[in-house]
């Protein structure tokens, strides 16, 4: 018998057809919200790297302190101790601005591939501590972010890998003004932050999220395994508007 999920967890239509296509060069995700005659188009998928998960537990959630007596939100479902690829894709919806014209090249969703495989339902992937009797159809449930800032990281070594963030921070609110550097890797031109933790051997990856409530899509096969883990970027959000 086919999975077909929650029905308070299902992606919507809208949700859903945005979720098959944007992995998928070529694909119009919607229109600028500025412009609706400019669409939004898919240009690109890049691999950005692979992280490693060693417990299997993973914490989609933002990197920085934004609530000192917050947990991180740990995702309940497991995914096999192992290393994951992670992806990126681009898309483009050129404007102009006071006479000039740009790209309007964004990320528009990044995601964490678990296996290879067909998704045949997106569901919202719930935390360790949500209760999904108190959901109603409707609700949607995620990180909360105001840096529009997430990342994937191994949920035992979360500690660890987000201390780069949690210096910055301290850093800058101690010697304000001052030029201060973060101990992360770039990637795809500081698009991205990796940090690495050799003592533990798991690695988090930053991404771009939207400013507000950012969910962590999961997609199923037919069967119910996990295929991916993704989340919407801003172009992402603006183009389902």
């Amino acid at each position: 018998m086919a999975y077909v999920g929650d029905g308070r967890l299902v992606a919507t239509p809208e949700v859903r057809a945005y979720l098959d296509a944007v992995f998928t060069p070529g694909s119009l995700l919607g229109a600028r919200s500025d412009d609706p005659r400019q669409l939004v188009e898919v240009v690109e998928v890049t691999r950005l790297s692979s992280i490693r998960v060693p417990s299997g537990r993973l914490v989609v959630d933002t990197p920085w302190l934004e609530d000192e007596d917050g947990e991180p939100r740990e995702l309940a479902v497991r995914i096999p101790p192992g290393v994951y690829g992670v992806d990126a894709a681009w898309t483009e919806a050129p404007y102009e601005f006071m006479g000039k014209h740009f790209s309007g090249r964004e990320v528009a969703a990044t995601r964490l591939c678990v296996r290879e495989g067909t998704v045949a339902v997106w569901e919202m992937g719930l935390a360790v501590d949500d209760d999904i009797e108190r959901l109603r159809q409707g609700d949607e449930v995620g990180f909360n972010t105001d840096t529009s800032t997430g990342a994937f990281g191994d949920a035992t070594a979360w500690p660890a890998l987000t201390a780069p963030f949690r210096n910055f921070w301290e850093q800058r609110r101690t010697a304000p003004g001052a030029l201060v550097s973060r101990a992360t890797e770039s990637l795809d031109d500081g698009e991205f932050e990796m940090v690495r933790d050799e003592a533990r051997g798991a690695d988090l990856i930053t991404f771009s999220a939207t400013e507000g409530l950012s969910v962590a899509w999961l997609g199923r096969a037919e069967d119910g395994e996990l295929i991916s883990i993704v989340v919407m970027g801003h172009m992402g959000m603006e183009a389902l508007a």
